[in-house]
Parts: C-alpha cells; structure tokens; sequence
C-alpha cells in the first residue's frame, strides 16, 4: 500500500501474526483494521477474516487486501485489467474533488486548495462518477466496487500534495503531485479465505465468544477522521459541506475517545469487557496516552494478561528529514483471555 499512515503495523506484523497464532476455527477480527497490513497476514496465515473501521476509507482498504482473482472477475467489463485501462482512459471531468480540493477551489472561495491539480483532480471525479454508474447498474458486484475504490484512492494518494496525511496541503507543488494521475491494478491471490468488512463503531462490531478480535485503536491526539478526510470523502462518494482553509468535511461525530488521554483508559477497558471474544490480542505503544503498566493492570482484571513487547519502531513523521530526526517508539502487543465478563456479572 502506498500510505504513510498514523499507526501502520506493517513493519512488525510479522511478529504480531507469530504471537496469534494459527487459524482455530473461529474468525480474525481485525476491528480498528487501518490500512489492512495485520488483516491481510492474518489472512494469507489462513484465517477467515472480517475487517472494520470507523472509516469507509480504511475499510475498504482493508477488505481490498482480502479478496482474490476469484472474487473480483470483472466479468461484466472484460476483466480487471480491462476495467482499469478503461478509468484510466475516461475523459476527466469537473465534479466536488474538482471543485473543493484544487486551485479551482478559489472561484468559489478565497482558498486556492492544493491537494491536486486541477487535472488530477478532475480525473479522480471521472473515475469515482464511473465506479458509481458501473454499481448502479450491477455491471460491477460490490467486491469489485471497493477494490476499484481502493484502487482510486491509492493512485489519489500517490500525487497528492501533502506531507502524508490530508489535514491540510503544501503551498508549493511537490514532485510527485505533478505526475498524472494514474491506476495500478493491485496484485490479487489467486485464492484467499473468506473475507467481510463493516464500517461501524467498534462498540457495536459484531464477533462471538470463539473469535479471534484483534485491536490496535489510536494512541494519540490526532483524530483519523479529519487527518484523512479528502480519502473518506473519495470512499464514499458524497459531496459533503466543507469550509476553511483546509476544506475538511464534518467529522466530529466520529471523534474517538481513545485520543483524548482523560478517556482513553477507560474507553479501552470497557471496550475490551464488553466484546463476548474470549480471545483478544490489543497493540499498544509506549508514546500513547495510557501508561503500559496502568493498561496492564485494568485488563487483568478482566483475565489472564501476556505483554509482548515488539520491536521498536520510528514514530510518525510526515517526511523523511522528520523520520531521520525521530525517536523510536516500542510496540507493545497484549494478550487477553477473558476469564469473567464484568457487564455479565453486573446484570
């Protein structure tokens, strides 16, 4: 995947798959899934995967590193890679990518918004209107429409003027900002285990007591809904009402309490009480807000706690000068087997 994104597993999900384990009949439940590096291991391990994300951007990223050639046929529209050469050839067009995340913007408002040029901009529109029409008319089935989605926002994010994340732009053009925007059909197995996704809050994500859940929620301040925004905005479609400089559509109501560090604790631990999962694994980081010896001490009140500790990793960084410059942070992974259920002993 071609993301610098906040909290990435990719470097150590090796050693996190290692620590889970083997398939044991029930299901991988990847619930706060990202950009999928830990879901689709999981996967490629043999485990029957179901990926959620409070974003329908990181969702359906997620899910897209699941399905395989049989899955996705394209049948309808002579194949994948026919699909693909069709987007990339179709004529670009002015639509709210267009309008709200280019210099375009500035006919309308006093920001001239540098996310992409007005070129790149209007083929994003073209290829999301197209992706839309093809669902519309069952000339695509929805596995399909999310890998073409992930396609798109990952071609988006490849010359997208930001410093990796979309909380705002960078007032010159990059390099790479100025490449045409371009899809690339993503690399599919030729097999792979039954994967579903969700796009809920991880409180109502459905698992039963033989799944496997795996969690990794935000550790920090910064809030995922607005730091990708422009990406959700893609995933989904719409064309939601923005303003400010940034032009960052309404996302409040998916603030996360484990970003503020006065709710974060609890948040964690009556998440972890309430799933009927017996068998939990939750990655933690030394830079989070909660200590690791105070979160170590509520989950083992709720059963039989192991501390892995993986190894260290740079912290996030929006460019290679910062990265360089960087401390290193260590990535905790625990273990949870649930032994009581505080909320069924209270009821």
């Amino acid at each position: 995947m071609s993301f610098r994104y906040i909290g990435s597993k990719a470097r150590i999900v090796d050693g996190i798959i290692e620590l889970i384990g083997p398939p044991d009949g029930g299901v991988f439940v990847d619930a706060f899934s990202g950009t999928g590096a830990v879901a689709e291991a999981a996967s490629k391990a043999g485990w029957k995967v179901h990926v959620n994300d409070h974003l329908s951007s990181s969702a359906i990223m997620s899910f897209a590193r699941l399905v395989s050639q049989a899955d996705v046929a394209f049948s309808r529209l002579g194949g994948y890679a026919r699909t693909i050469e069709t987007l990339n050839y179709l004529t670009p067009q002015r639509g709210f990518i267009w309008r709200e995340y280019s210099p375009a913007s500035s006919q309308h408002s006093s920001v001239s918004r540098m996310y992409f040029t007005e070129c790149n901009a209007q083929k994003i529109d073209a290829i999301r209107n197209q992706i839309r029409e093809w669902r519309a008319r069952e000339d695509i089935n929805e596995s399909e429409e999310r890998v073409l989605i992930a396609d798109l926002m990952r071609a988006a994010n490849r010359v997208a003027n930001t410093a990796g994340t979309y909380g705002c732009f960078l007032s010159k053009w990059q390099r790479q900002s100025l490449d045409g925007l371009v899809l690339e059909p993503a690399p599919l197995r030729e097999s792979a285990p039954r994967a579903s996704m969700s796009a809920v809050d991880v409180a109502t994500v459905s698992c039963s007591p033989d799944d496997t859940v795996y969690l990794d929620p935000p550790y920090t301040k910064r809030q995922y809904a607005a730091y990708y925004h422009i990406l959700e905005t893609i995933a989904l479609g719409d064309e939601p009402q923005v303003d400010g400089v940034c032009g960052i559509r309404p996302w409040r109501e998916k603030a996360s309490d484990f970003c503020y560090k006065t709710r974060a604790a609890t948040a964690i631990e009556s998440l972890i009480d309430a799933l009927p999962a017996r068998r939990i694994f939750l990655s933690y980081s030394t830079e989070g807000h909660v200590p690791i010896s105070v979160l170590s001490e509520a989950l083992s009140n709720l059963g039989v706690v192991e501390l892995h500790r993986l190894r260290n990793i740079g912290r996030y960084r929006p460019n290679r000068a910062a990265s360089e410059a960087a401390s290193d942070v260590g990535e905790i992974l625990f273990s949870i087997e649930k032994t009581i259920q505080r909320s069924e002993v209270a009821a």
